[in-house]
């Protein structure tokens, strides 16, 4: 694939993640996408034969893959750090985008989960992806069960998002910032 064709694919990917991070997976069209990433029709099926279920599980992907970097690249001292910091970045990246922006994973397991096996799939793999950096993080900070609380931590995390926007407002995460604190 040439430059061009690599710069397309990404578009078409960017404009996914965004799309289903406000909308979700029934939300987000086909014609939104290609018209929104100025892409040409025939570039999205060149690109994503699969349709819209490959593009959207590229787009999963790909958010999955720069969340679990922002998990390992966290500077922080300690667990507690560790939570605040993220809880913080995801609280301003959720203000800035006038609580129109959520976690894209969520989004679409909501929707699809029971009904797409193939989008299921990459949730769920995305999921896996985050509960092991977190995993490791807590690992390397020296807690002593970093098993079960990733998996609390990621469903602490994502539930404070869906509250955070819902309510239109950041004190869901701050409340578990210290709710956290209890559990580290």
């Amino acid at each position: 694939m040439g430059t061009k064709g690599a710069e397309t694919r990404c578009k078409l990917i960017r404009t996914t993640r965004s799309l289903i991070e406000s909308r979700g997976y029934f939300g987000t069209g086909l014609k939104q996408i290609v018209e929104d990433s100025g892409a040409p029709r025939g570039s999205l099926y060149f690109h994503f034969p699969g349709g819209k279920d490959e593009l959207i599980s590229a787009a999963l992907t790909d958010s999955g893959t720069e969340m679990a970097q922002l998990i390992r690249t966290i500077e922080a001292a300690d667990s507690r750090e560790f939570a605040h910091t993220m809880l913080r970045l995801l609280g301003d990246q959720l203000e800035a985008s006038d609580w129109t922006i959520g976690c894209p994973v969520a989004a679409v397991a909501l929707d699809t989960a029971s009904t797409n096996d193939a989008v299921q799939q990459t949730c769920s793999a995305t999921y896996r992806l985050w509960e092991d950096a977190i995993r490791e993080r807590l690992t390397a900070f020296g807690h002593p069960e970093p098993e079960r609380l990733a998996t609390a931590a990621l469903a602490l995390i994502e539930g404070g998002l869906v509250l955070a926007r819902a309510h239109r407002d950041r004190r869901p995460l701050d409340q578990l910032a210290d709710t956290i604190d209890l559990l580290v």
